[in-house]
């Protein structure tokens, strides 16, 4: 008997009863310039079908030829998740009918993966490490998008109809499927979600995508079972298919585990299934019954011939991987003597790599913090976007921090710099020479504007004489009005106490 229901168990008493078991398919588009069987181009946001070629679409007569860099990037990847290369790997067939995949079939790889084996450390909120083990990362490729029209899910249940956008067919992409993951008790939704992001950062640092789950260059599929106390075969799994923010993968994970919970309580049996989740309502809703391996008849892509990564090259790889994320961010914390806090201030902002990539460039650590924790981090709150979508480069500001050490900016006047560079109007330097922001630290034009400042307030002159020199911050601020911020307010001081000895 199978007994749908919305029903949800309260969480306290699923894990009394039950202990989850999840596996995470995490799909990242990988940042190529072609994709993964031709020569088209991968940009994203491209007017719909603009991208495609022959081969793509699946057109008879056309072949497909490996993309060389997605093989290299799936072998990094593998390394870095500190997998097996294979000697020897090839592709696959794997057949099923769907609009959004022109040929019938995607090429894949099936029970000859490129990297298997793997494990990856994530630290969970408290500091504590999990382990999660990697069954395998394999090569594929994308499907196309499709679009359904007039329904009010955006789903294809109650569309009017659906458009087809096959720019996205055919670019290159990496599943990277976990072994099953139990022993996570209640904490199951946040290893979810750690592992995501912490998979995220990895393949961030290998600059292998952008991985921005907001344009689906990282999507993760979350299995979710429930086993009752005790017992010692799995239970029927669900698979929520492409969800596309780390909160909602917690979110996702948590529900299923409620729902199937009550299914199970009332005496149904949880279906295998695909499902979706809806971010409005935090709620999993059926899909399709899910397939089994036999039903995609996979057999070897007779127009592709294996791949065999060549010992010494995967080497040279290994040996070229950049540090890790975790590691990375704790060497940082010692140099940097940050706090707990203050790292995961930075590395909840995006900020982490822009800061130490501007201290590369040269700024302080402190200054480069400053920047990009404050207003750098406004200004993409404001415009709605990530911090690292902002047109500016760690190198333009480390030169802005630069200028101001220097003496040729002022803070006032350094934010403007910055302005300049996010409104496109060229490097900090241009910036400064087109809007003439630098420094006025000259005698011959500083003096006249401190005379000035000097006989339009008599009584603070007098203050000054009388040994109060505090008094002298209304004559340097009336000075620095004057000249728009672009004065020397050091060099004014000295001056204003210079006159007033007189």
């Amino acid at each position: 008997m199978t007994t749908a229901t919305d029903a949800l168990m309260p969480y306290d008493e699923v894990l009394e009863r039950f202990d989850p078991v999840l596996g995470l398919e995490v799909h990242v588009e990988l940042g190529t310039a072609t994709k993964m069987f031709c020569g088209c181009p991968t940009a994203f946001g491209a007017p719909p079908n603009t991208q495609v070629c022959p081969t793509c679409l699946g057109l008879p007569g056309s072949l497909p030829v490996v993309n060389g860099v997605a093989v290299e990037s799936a072998v990094r990847i593998g390394l870095a998740l500190n997998c097996t290369i294979v000697d020897w790997c090839r592709f696959a067939r794997k057949n099923y009918f769907y609009p959004d995949i022109p040929k019938n079939f995607q090429i894949s790889q099936y029970d000859e993966p490129i990297a298997v084996d793997g494990r990856f450390d994530i630290e969970l909120e408290d500091g504590a490490t999990f382990r999660v083990r990697i069954e395998r990362a394999h090569m594929e490729e994308d499907t196309g998008k499709s679009l359904h029209v007039g329904g009010s899910t955006g789903r294809i249940h109650g569309a009017e109809y659906s458009l087809l956008d096959y720019n996205r067919a055919g670019v290159p992409l990496i599943e990277i499927v976990t072994k099953p993951i139990t022993g996570t008790g209640a904490r199951a939704p946040e290893v979810a979600r750690v592992y995501v992001a912490a998979l995220r950062d990895v393949l961030r640092g290998l600059g292998v995508s952008d991985v921005r789950m907001d344009q689906g260059s990282l999507r993760c599929d979350a299995n979710v079972s429930l086993m009752p106390k005790g017992a010692t075969e799995f239970g029927t799994r669900t698979e929520t298919k492409n969800v596309n923010s780390l909160r909602s993968v917690e979110r996702a994970v948590r529900h299923e585990m409620q729902r199937q919970a009550a299914v199970l309580a009332a005496g149904g049996t949880v279906v295998q299934e695909t499902r979706h989740f809806d971010e409005n309502t935090g709620f999993t809703r059926p899909g399709r019954v899910k397939e089994t391996a036999e039903d995609y008849r996979y057999f070897p892509e007779p127009d592709l011939v294996p791949v065999a990564p060549d010992t010494e090259w995967v080497i040279g790889l290994r040996k070229a991987l950049p540090e890790p994320p975790a590691e990375r961010r704790r060497r940082v914390q010692t140099d940097w003597d940050l706090s707990d806090l203050e790292l995961r201030d930075m590395v909840n902002a995006g900020a982490l790599d822009l800061i130490t990539a501007t201290v590369d460039a040269g700024a302080p650590a402190a200054q480069a913090r400053s920047w990009w924790m404050s207003y750098l981090s406004q200004e993409a709150n404001t415009r709605g976007i990530e911090l690292a979508e902002l047109p500016i480069t760690p190198v333009e500001v480390a030169r802005v921090v630069a200028l101001v050490a220097e003496g040729g900016l002022t803070n006032n006047l350094a934010r403007q710099v910055v302005d300049g560079v996010l409104a496109g109007e060229g490097t900090p330097d241009e910036v400064v020479e087109s809007r003439g922001l630098a420094v006025v630290s000259d005698d011959s034009s500083l003096v006249a504007a401190v005379d000035e400042a000097l006989a339009a307030q008599p009584d603070v002159v007098e203050k000054v004489r009388g040994g109060k020199v505090a008094a002298a911050g209304a004559i340097v601020g009336a000075v620095m009005k004057a000249t728009g911020g672009k004065a020397d307010a050091k060099r004014v001081r000295e001056l204003v106490l210079e006159r007033c000895a007189q």
